[in-house]
């Protein structure tokens, strides 16, 4: 299959068409569950296609290390080439990893405006026209409002999309089904969704949707075995 094929075909379309197309610049999407589900597999999944299209992320690790970040973008783009028998399949590796950088803070004692800084860096000096930025393990929990209303404020500045991973506490949501957690947070998200796992895989529910709740089932699985999103009748 050529590239432009597997775009196409890929079941993040369906995703796109839940939220009326893909998340446009200068909007904030969150990917929540609780810890272990997948969520870094799924943004993981949403940035490869992303760099199929053709477009630049920078992904944002809070983590200790990154190096399992980096396995994961190799895994996830092997399985994809593997599955849909992808023509030039190194070729096409090594064009993608051009368009992509893995970028590492400890949220503790860094400030929002030390992660802009190093951001604008990449993009200006680096010469790096960045299209989308994956937030990977932000606690929302020791985070304030404050700050993440800076960070909606610099992606609308710089015309970038966002998604964050969101860890769960607990269970507990709203009667909108919006995770306790993001509670203060929620005027400054455009888009939830969250994660269940079942028996055989995980399921997707679409949340927030800009202005409306759905809490609606998207009818995309995460496979726990290669960490590749697909639709249910896959």
């Amino acid at each position: 299959m050529v590239k432009a094929e597997l775009v196409k075909r890929s079941p993040l379309r369906i995703l796109e068409r839940s939220i009326h197309g893909s998340l446009p610049p200068g909007s904030l999407g969150a990917i929540a569950s609780r810890k272990g589900v997948g969520k870094t597999a799924c943004l993981v999944h949403l940035a490869t296609d992303k760099l199929f299209q053709g477009k630049h992320v920078i992904h944002v690790s809070f983590a200790a290390r990154t190096d399992h970040i980096i396995s994961w973008y190799e895994d996830i783009f092997k399985e994809i080439a593997r599955k849909r028998d992808l023509e030039n399949a190194m070729t096409v590796h090594d064009e993608l990893i051009k368009n992509r950088v893995v970028m590492n803070f400890s949220q503790e004692g860094v400030s929002p405006e030390q992660v802009f800084r190093s951001v604008r860096a990449m993009i200006s000096d680096g010469h790096f026209a960045a299209d989308i930025i994956i937030f990977d393990g932000y606690d929302f929990q020791s985070g304030t409002v404050e700050d993440f209303e800076k960070i909606k404020a610099f992606a609308a500045e710089l015309g970038l999309a966002v998604w964050f991973s969101v860890t769960l506490p607990d269970t507990a949501t709203d009667e909108q089904g919006v995770p306790s957690v993001l509670g203060a947070y929620l005027p400054e998200i455009d888009v939830v969704i969250t994660l269940t796992p079942t028996e055989h895989y995980v399921k997707f529910d679409l949340i927030k949707d800009y202005e409306h709740y759905p809490q609606e089932d998207l009818h995309l699985k995460l496979d726990p075995k290669t960490l590749l999103i697909a639709e249910e009748d896959e």
